[in-house]
């Protein structure tokens, strides 16, 4: 999708990617070669002006290497940053922007002791890697100490206990810097999850506008404070008394963020190639209001057939469910489908965002998912 919009642009992309024919490799040259591979990672250099990379788990030495080889904006400082937790929360706090309390876990001993000062529930979390639930436990009661301990100290990294939010919405904001200092937000996005995976974003989020605009302003802050170059996504729980808390950061195009490939005057994705070139960047208006609801392996052959039928699930074409929203379908590619993988989302264009969850719901393809 960055290269899509980028070539629209005029620039031309190669990409890095272990898997033969992965979606990038689709639309752009493709090295196969792991994300970890030295050699790979030279030939890269060698045949590109400005690098960039769409995802954290990228070698932090690689991306070294890259940066004394080639021009990679976005650095290898801010990804050692945000793929490790513990880093990334006090670069949060330094930027002033509150985080939950937490706590930096050695030993199960640790883990008891914090679990008594931060209280019942509370969520264990490894430092690296992880995403979309994976990585973390809730622990519920103390019994559950042990074996969460026992359970993500396996993965032989630090780990952090993060006092549980009762958050009444999940929000997230995408902000876009340039190395000249300018600073774009994006709409804020309220983001339905299931399963810890995200399923939907509904834009405008259903908050106020003093939400709004806080939540815009600390993605704008935490942006300058990091130095950051290109797209940082900035998640937050919002609370019944109208705190925000960060939850985590993104240096990256986001899932969260799909929604502005039709919805707004410029996409993430575009912003993104802006932002790392250094040109100015576009306009982040919303132009239309929007939910995006994602495609899952389950998913999949339903979505296909609604594309090539205009039959979504029960909803038949030129249905009134229809009348009022114009689904977007983008599907990604990705070599082989699984249950619970993301292979694709549909942005649901609207005048009312309660007629596209109205859709969304209709359709049963996400049965049973509610928004």
């Amino acid at each position: 999708m960055m290269t899509l919009a980028g070539t629209n642009l005029g620039y031309r992309f190669v990409t890095l990617d272990p898997t033969p024919s992965s979606p990038c490799g689709q639309v752009a040259e493709q090295i196969v070669a792991s994300y970890d591979d030295q050699e790979a990672a030279k030939k890269l250099a060698e045949r590109s002006d400005v690098i960039t990379y769409e995802f954290e788990n990228v070698d932090a030495g690689v991306a070294a290497l890259l940066e004394e080889l080639s021009h990679v904006p976005q650095g290898s400082r801010l990804l050692y940053t945000t793929q490790h937790r513990l880093r990334e929360k006090r670069a949060v706090e330094a930027a002033g922007a509150a985080v939950a309390p937490y706590a930096e876990i050695g030993s199960e001993q640790e883990l008891r002791e914090a679990v008594a000062r931060l209280g019942i529930p509370s969520v264990l979390k490894t430092a690296t890697g992880g995403y979309d639930g994976k990585g973390q436990w809730v622990i519920r009661s103390e019994a559950e100490i042990g074996p969460a301990y026992a359970e993500l100290s396996r993965a032989g990294t630090e780990l952090v206990l993060e006092k549980f939010i009762p958050f009444v919405k999940e929000l997230s904001v995408i902000a876009a810097r340039s190395p000249r200092g300018e600073i774009r937000t994006f709409p804020v996005a309220e983001n339905i999850h299931v399963d810890n995976i995200l399923h939907a974003s509904i834009v405008p989020a259903r908050i106020d506008q003093e939400v709004q605009r806080e939540a815009e302003r600390l993605a704008s802050r935490i942006a300058e404070s990091m130095e950051a170059v290109g797209l940082l996504a900035v998640e937050m729980f919002l609370t019944g008394d109208g705190r925000i808390y960060v939850n985590e950061l993104a240096p990256r195009p986001h899932n969260s963020g799909h929604y502005t490939m039709e919805a707004c005057t410029t996409s993430q994705f575009e912003q993104h190639v802006r932002a790392i070139c250094n040109l100015p960047l576009g306009e982040a208006k919303l132009l239309t209001p929007v939910v995006m609801v994602n495609v899952l392996g389950e998913h999949v052959e339903a979505v296909t057939e609604a594309v090539a039928t205009g039959r979504w699930g029960e909803v038949e074409a030129g249905s009134t469910a229809l009348a009022n929203v114009v689904p977007k379908v983008h599907l990604y590619g990705k070599a082989g489908s699984a249950a619970k993988r993301k292979m694709g989302h549909v942005n649901v264009l609207c005048s009312d965002v309660q007629d596209a969850i109205d859709f969304i719901q209709q359709t049963t393809i996400w049965r049973n998912q509610l928004i």
